[in-house]
């Protein structure tokens, strides 16, 4: 058994949504979205993140995706589901609830727009930490919050004993190390960035909390398993392999195009909540034609 609690390659599922005005959830869509994944290999899910939307999401419909994955999951794999926002309070109330409903992790991502200190972060995710016991995965993103958090703040936060992980998506494998090191390769440090996920587990990276699984779970999940395995060349060559299809993936904002990509898939309709828009026609065909040399489109 691994010392790590979170290990290996988790998709950040996105949220399913039907084409009426309100672009309200898909059920149905969502219950094959996880049994896809799990029948592809991945190691965990995590609902209600970027990826998913949670941004537009009310809390209701945020319960009723977290409590629908969990049930169709069934305890075959861990379910860490998104709980931040750039309010203290709310994300307390919001990580209490998640788990309420039977979580194995909340991932908590650094307060957007606040624009806190490095002291500020410590005081936030140490106040979510005294009000719920839970495992936290911390979530650096700073191309979406502004604030990146400093590797000295994170294995600051690390040495707290219900702080499982951290997915760092600064994109930055200097700051990767650099919270390596200072926590003594005894961190989950998961990637936050698809195309740099063989990258990182070369230098200790424990896993991936990624956006390409969505399509190609069976491709992603490889570069973990072949890399542990000391498969570390195939890894490598698995990774480049995805990389025109990761690019096509963040040619507009995500998870629009990545929604293109399962409609392709026949899986779920392509749409998204404003202030979102469907992806564009070229940005879809970008994914399609990647996703049909990589073999992953229906026959």
């Amino acid at each position: 058994m691994s010392e790590f609690l979170f290990e290996g390659t988790y998709t950040a599922l996105v949220t399913p949504m039907k084409g009426d005005a309100e672009r309200s959830v898909d059920i149905a869509a969502l219950e094959r979205l996880v049994t896809q994944q799990i029948d592809g290999g991945v190691d965990g899910l995590v609902p209600c993140g970027t990826t998913g939307e949670a941004a537009t999401l009310s809390l209701d419909e945020w319960k009723t995706v977290v409590s629908t994955v969990i049930r169709v999951a069934n305890g075959r794999v861990p379910v860490i589901a998104g709980t931040g926002s750039n309010n203290t309070a709310q994300t307390i109330a919001t990580t209490q609830a998640a788990k309420a409903l039977g979580v194995d992790g909340a991932l908590v991502v650094v307060p957007y727009y606040n624009k806190p200190t490095q002291a500020g972060l410590i005081a936030h995710f140490e106040a979510v930490l005294a009000a719920v016991n839970v495992p936290v995965v911390l979530y650096n993103v700073p191309g979406r919050t502004v604030t990146n958090m400093a590797a000295e703040t994170t294995a600051h936060l690390a040495a707290h004993p219900q702080v499982a992980a951290i997915k760092e998506a600064s994109g930055n494998l200097d700051q990767v190390q650099r919270i390596i090191e200072l926590t003594e390769g005894r961190f989950a440090v998961l990637s936050g960035d698809d195309g740099l996920c063989v990258p990182m587990y070369s230098v200790g990276g424990r896993g991936v909390v990624s956006v390409v699984s969505n399509c190609a779970p069976s491709l992603t999940a490889a570069l973990y398993n072949d890399f542990r395995a000391g498969r570390c060349v195939q890894a490598g060559q698995g990774q480049i392999a995805l990389r025109t299809l990761i690019e096509a993936l963040f040619s507009e904002a995500n998870p629009q195009p990545i929604k293109a990509a399962m409609a392709a898939l026949g899986l779920m309709e392509a749409h998204v909540r404003l202030p979102l828009l469907t992806a564009s026609a070229e940005a879809a065909h970008k994914v399609t034609d990647a996703m049909g040399k990589l073999g992953l489109l229906p026959a």
